[in-house]
C-alpha cells in the first residue's frame, strides 16, 4: 500500500495570491475526494503534486519518492487526467493509447499491443477502438482519459473535475470505473461537485482559500452535524434579514422561494424544522462559517 504525505506545503503566485497556505495531508490507497469552491487552491495543489509547478516551501513524499526534489521519479508512477483532456484531431482510441504508451516507455510492440487491448477492455471501449477520439461523447473521452492514466502501472492517479459536463448515465459509468481503479492505487478526485465525493470516497478533505478546513471521512463529518441543521422557506425579501440573524450555511430556490439551511446548536424556532444533515451541509458549513 502506498502513502502520499504532504507537509507544510505553500505556494504564492507573483500576483500575491497565496494559493497554498501550509497544507498538510496524508492519503492512502483508495479514492480520496478533494472538495472546494472555485479558487480554493485545489488545482494549485494538484499541479504541485503532479510536478507541473514548484512549491515555495514544504514537502511531498509518495512512499520514499521526494516529489519536489525528484519530480522525474514521481512522473514514472503518476497517472493524470486533467479537467480538459485534449486529443489529437482524427486520431483513434487505439492509436492514442499506443502513442502515449510509447511516450511512457513501453517500447516492445507486442507488450504495447497487449497493454492497449487490456486498457480498452477495462474502460469498455474495445468496440470503439477505431473511432476518432474527437467524436467521442464526454463520458467516453473521460474513460479513454482514465485508460491513458493507467499506462505504466501508476501508484498515484490524479483526476481533476472529471464529471463536469457528463450526463447522469455517463457519470454513473465513470463512477463505477473510478471505484474499480481505486481498489489498487491512490486516486485523488479534485472536484467542486459534492455528489462525486459522496458516491465514491471513503476519505475527503475540504479546501478554502488555500487551506485545509476539513480532513476525514464523509460519514463522520455528516454525523458531527446530526441534530444541528435546520431549514425553512423564507421570502426573497426576508433572506438578508435571516442571513444577518442566523448562521445560514446555504440557500437554494424551491418553488421560486429561498430554502435556507442553518447551523444551530439549539432549536432556532420561527418555523424552522430540524433536518438530517448531508455532505453539502458539511461542505457549506466548512467554507461559509
Amino acid at each position: 500500500m502506498s502513502v502520499l504525505k504532504i507537509s507544510n506545503l505553500s505556494k504564492t503566485y507573483p500576483n500575491g495570491v497565496r494559493a497554498l497556505d501550509d497544507v498538510n495531508l496524508e492519503i492512502n490507497n483508495g479514492l480520496f475526494g478533494l472538495l472546494g469552491p472555485n479558487g480554493a487552491g485545489k488545482s494549485s495543489l494538484m499541479r504541485t503534486i503532479s510536478t507541473l509547478q514548484e512549491a515555495d516551501g514544504g514537502s511531498i513524499f509518495l512512499d520514499d519518492i521526494d516529489v519536489l526534489n525528484r519530480p522525474e521519479e514521481l512522473r514514472k508512477v503518476l497517472g493524470y487526467l486533467p479537467q480538459e483532456f485534449g486529443v489529437y484531431p482524427k486520431i483513434t482510441a487505439e492509436q492514442l493509447l499506443h502513442h502515449l504508451a510509447v511516450l511512457k516507455g513501453v517500447s516492445d510492440k507486442s507488450e504495447r499491443r497487449a497493454l492497449v487491448e487490456h486498457l480498452l477492455e477495462k474502460v469498455n471501449l474495445s468496440e470503439k477502438r477505431n473511432k476518432s477520439v474527437k467524436s467521442f461523447s464526454g463520458g467516453m473521452k473521460q474513460r479513454i482519459g482514465i485508460a491513458q492514466a493507467l499506462i505504466g502501472q501508476p501508484k498515484l492517479i490524479i483526476v481533476d473535475e472529471p464529471t463536469a459536463g457528463l450526463d447522469p448515465g455517463e457519470r454513473n459509468r465513470f463512477y463505477n470505473l473510478l471505484a474499480e481503479v481505486g481498489e489498487e492505487v491512490i486516486v485523488i478526485l479534485s472536484t467542486h461537485i459534492v455528489d462525486d465525493v459522496r458516491e465514491l470516497c471513503t476519505q475527503m478533505a475540504v479546501m478554502n482559500q488555500g487551506q485545509m478546513v476539513y480532513h476525514g471521512a464523509p460519514n463522520v463529518a455528516i454525523a458531527e452535524l446530526e441534530g444541528k441543521i435546520y431549514q425553512r422557506v423564507v421570502s426573497r425579501a426576508e433572506l438578508s434579514q435571516y442571513q444577518a440573524t442566523y448562521d445560514v450555511i446555504s440557500n437554494k430556490m424551491v418553488g421560486g422561494q429561498p430554502l435556507i439551511r442553518v447551523f444551530s446548536e439549539e432549536e432556532p424556532g420561527e418555523g424552522f424544522q430540524n433536518t438530517p444533515p448531508n455532505l453539502e451541509d458539511v461542505f457549506f458549513s466548512k467554507i461559509n462559517r
